[in-house]
């Protein structure tokens, strides 16, 4: 996900370095911004201790992304940025699989049962049960061990 923002960022930023931007500043830096604010939003959640504090600024990013979508409808609109029309739509497509990959992201973490933790990647959840496992076995180990 922090990859694909990245890339909707760097991309925003070639879009916005075209002569139709040139003289509409408060646009242009609106829309970088929000560009930016999307992956910003989803390191500094990730970074964060719980899912509580992931999950609001997966929201945030969300919300970056439909402002970036928003600017880019309203671009759309324009005849000033007619000739932008296919980089416009490759962002705008962009822009929209990444607001529903954070959604499904979001969903997933408000309906995890670890409220309090940090959310859990595949890898953290595999160590997490491997040493269960190895308690269990453990003390299955001792149970023996004592009956014997």
């Amino acid at each position: 996900m922090w990859r694909a923002a990245i890339k909707l960022a760097r991309d925003t930023y070639l879009l916005t370095e075209t002569p139709e931007f040139k003289n509409r500043g408060s646009l242009r830096d609106q829309i970088e911004r929000a560009a930016v604010s999307t992956s910003n939003n989803i390191a500094e959640g990730f970074e964060r201790g719980t899912n509580k504090e992931l999950l609001s600024f997966l929201y945030i990013a969300r919300g970056s992304a439909g402002e970036v979508r928003s600017m880019l409808c309203l671009v759309a609109s324009m005849p000033a940025f007619r000739n932008l029309e296919s980089g416009n739509l490759n962002l705008q497509r962009d822009v929209e699989a990444i607001s529903r990959q954070l959604g499904g992201w979001a969903r997933t973490v408000r309906d995890s049962d670890k409220e309090d933790q940090k959310f859990a990647t595949a890898k953290v959840r595999g160590k997490e049960k491997a040493g269960q496992d190895y308690k269990a076995y453990l003390e299955e180990l001792e149970q023996i061990r004592q009956s014997g």
